[in-house]
């Protein structure tokens, strides 16, 4: 008996940056792989499936007619197709034993447990949410998606993709290495040579790689309190002993610096989460200390980009004469989140040692993705794109503040020179962890301050609201939606 697929199967996103074709392609195949259409079952004709989805009758041939060339259909007649009877990858996707039950206990074969890290929550669906205060998601509108792909055409042009196709082994796309010591590091009043920049997977590759190589059983590291959720578990996980240093109103406090310190990890431009700058006498003494105390310094340079109340300070690596300071930076922040490039600048036989490290877990960060941004950044696109964002994000910024003001919400730390997020204390008796579930329900999205806080298993009162990815119409009335919560879930400490 001769099966049919019904054409309810098929959707399309008329927003997605799929194309139409490619969309209906997409549909077929995985519903091939996963085994939910067998071979030989009819497709619906290719006006029908017009018809259904609303879309021209071109687009469904043009589709139909790739997927026969690809050998997941076959073509009956001019308007006529099936799926295929042997289709490509269906007998490794459908044809294996069921999987059995594993008689591993893995509790006990796994040397460490990553599940305990606390990461900071955000659904993946966060953009059907009204408001969402979410930090480190971008707005698409702000960036240029044609400068982007016309990069990425150029990327692929002949000369450009041999050089890119071509394992690297452990070396870097040369020019993105040369916009990062030309152009990236003297805004940030660093000079350094090719061989001391290694290309990474975003910031937390750089600082996994860092932690890999000078911490381990017997040795101290400090990170300041509160602390990004990845650099207190990273150090936790490193197996080496972790403190943790109250931070005040100018960051890390180097005179409470622990004897026998070996590493200090800072973000002494931009703290996060509270947005403190550590003054010039402050970084000065911070590197003295590791001088006089024989320490290194990681340096976390993020975010200095979106400056637009003031000036960013110069990154603690400028003042660095002794080579003690080991500085990441990304471009993930400043253009997409899902880029994943970074870069690590340190002394040349460190570098050589942090580029044996990365060989070993994934050789090198894709060399087509490198080529692309190097392109972008070259081309003028990146500083095009960081004014928009500059603009944009001074007009939230005020608009924030005012509102936040008027809304009673205590602000306990922002950047000095810009950013794209406040910190907030809330009232005596305020849990944080229950404020985001509470919000989430009206379409709020926050972020609990309690992964910050790594040592501390009470109730957290501070939460963090960025606002990089809500539209300026949506502050107001998201910011009165928090306040109403907490006066309604947490007033007299509920």
């Amino acid at each position: 008996m001769k099966t049919h697929v019904s054409e309810t199967i098929f959707f399309i996103e008329r927003e997605s940056g799929l194309g139409l074709q490619a969309q209906l392609r997409e549909t077929v195949v995985s519903a091939v792989l996963a085994g939910r259409i067998q071979p030989g079952a009819q497709l619906p004709s290719t006006r029908r499936l017009a018809v259904y989805l609303n879309i021209s009758r071109i687009s469904v041939t043009l589709a139909y007619q790739e997927l026969v060339s690809q050998g997941y259909m076959e073509a009956v007649d001019r308007s006529s197709f099936r799926i295929a009877r042997n289709p490509p990858g269906r007998t490794l996707a459908t044809d294996q034993s069921p999987s059995q039950a594993s008689e591993v206990d893995w509790s006990r074969k796994i040397a460490l447990d990553f599940s305990v890290v606390r990461q900071v929550e955000k659904p993946l669906d966060w953009r059907r949410y009204p408001y969402p205060f979410l930090y480190g998601q971008m707005d698409p509108t702000l960036f240029d998606l044609n400068a982007w792909r016309d990069c990425n055409r150029r990327a692929l042009a002949r000369e450009d993709f041999i050089s890119m196709a071509s394992d690297f082994a452990a070396a870097d796309d040369v020019q993105l290495v040369n916009y990062i010591c030309s152009r990236t590091l003297p805004r940030r009043g660093i000079h350094a040579n090719p061989d001391e920049i290694l290309v990474t997977v975003g910031a937390q590759n750089a600082l996994w790689i860092v932690t890999r190589l000078i911490l381990g059983a017997g040795t101290t590291a400090v990170c300041e309190n509160p602390c990004h959720p990845d650099i207190s578990a990273s150090l936790l996980l490193s197996g080496a002993n972790v403190n943790t240093i109250d931070v005040d109103a100018d960051g890390l406090p180097p005179d409470n610096l622990p004897r026998g310190t070996d590493a200090v990890f800072v973000t002494p431009s931009h703290h996060s989460p509270t947005g403190a700058t550590m003054p010039i006498d402050r970084r000065m003494k911070l590197l003295q200390a590791a001088t006089k105390k024989d320490f290194v310094i990681v340096e976390d340079d993020y975010e200095f980009e979106i400056s637009f109340l003031a000036p960013p300070s110069p990154a603690l690596k400028s003042f660095d004469t002794a080579g003690r300071v080991l500085y990441i930076g990304s471009f993930s922040k400043s253009l997409f989140p899902g880029l994943r490039l970074g870069y690590l600048v340190a002394p040349a036989p460190f570098i050589r040692q942090a580029r044996a490290l990365r060989s070993l877990m994934l050789r090198h960060p894709p060399g087509h993705l490198q080529r692309t941004a190097a392109y972008f950044l070259a081309l003028g696109h990146y500083d095009a794109v960081l004014h928009r964002m500059r603009a944009e994000y001074h007009k939230r910024h005020v608009l924030m503040a005012d509102n936040l003001k008027k809304q009673g919400l205590v602000v306990a730390g922002s950047s000095s020179f810009g950013g794209t997020s406040f910190w907030i204390e809330g009232p005596n008796g305020l849990d944080a962890d229950r404020l985001v579930r509470e919000l989430r329900q009206e379409g709020v999205l926050i972020e609990s301050g309690s992964p910050f806080f790594p040592r501390n298993d009470a109730p957290c009162r501070f939460f963090r609201m960025g606002y990089s990815s809500i539209p300026s119409s949506s502050i107001p009335a998201g910011l009165a939606r928090v306040k109403a919560a907490i006066d309604t879930h947490f007033s007299g400490n509920n």
